[in-house]
Parts: C-alpha cells; sequence; structure tokens
C-alpha cells in the first residue's frame, strides 16, 4: 500500500491538448545558445517561396539540451535497428538549406 502511494507521488499527468497533437510540421532546425539556455527554433520552408517562418521555438537549459540528445540517440538507434539505417545528411552540421527539396529543377 505504501509503495502505491509512493509511485502514485512521483507520476507526473501530461496533457496532449488537440491542436499540439496534430503537430507542425518542420523541416529545417536552427539551433542557437547562451551560456544559460538552448534555442530551438523549428522551421517550414516551402519550394519557390521566399520567406520562411518560425513555426516554434523551444527553450532549454544545457541540461535538457543533453537529455534531449541522449533521447534522440536512443531512438534514432531503436528506429534504425527496425527500419535501417536513416540516409546522412551532407553538411548535417552547416547552412546547406535544399531549397529544391530533391525535385526537378525549373527550366525556362
Amino acid at each position: 500500500m505504501e509503495d502505491n502511494k509512493e509511485k502514485s507521488k512521483n507520476q507526473i499527468n501530461i496533457e496532449l491538448k488537440e491542436d499540439v497533437a496534430q503537430g507542425i510540421y518542420s523541416n529545417l532546425a536552427i539551433i542557437t545558445h547562451s551560456s544559460s539556455e538552448f534555442v530551438l527554433d523549428f522551421v517550414r520552408i516551402m519550394p519557390g517561396m521566399p520567406k520562411a517562418i518560425v513555426q516554434s521555438r523551444i527553450i532549454l537549459t544545457p541540461e535538457h539540451a543533453k537529455r534531449l540528445l541522449m533521447a534522440l540517440k536512443d531512438n534514432i538507434s531503436k528506429f534504425e535497428s527496425i527500419h535501417g539505417p536513416i540516409k546522412e545528411v551532407e553538411g548535417g552540421g552547416g547552412p546547406n538549406i535544399p531549397l529544391n527539396f530533391g525535385g526537378p529543377t525549373a527550366q525556362a
């Protein structure tokens, strides 16, 4: 009985609202940091559009950023063990933005 009370004290009830559950598509992440925080801006770039808008901004402490990194590594490993290796992206750390999205290039 005491164990059940202790377990329920340590549980967090997380609510996922309907509008958030739909998700927001992003095909670019911009990461900046200061001595006290990491800022992750998620952007959607669309072909032929000269302007991209930040869809969502997440601000993390350095400790939480590292936890996110470890959680992503763990989940990518699990994904690849089921689905095979994820294709490496050239220049993954740089500002290489694929504006053509891999489709045919326009010709005049």
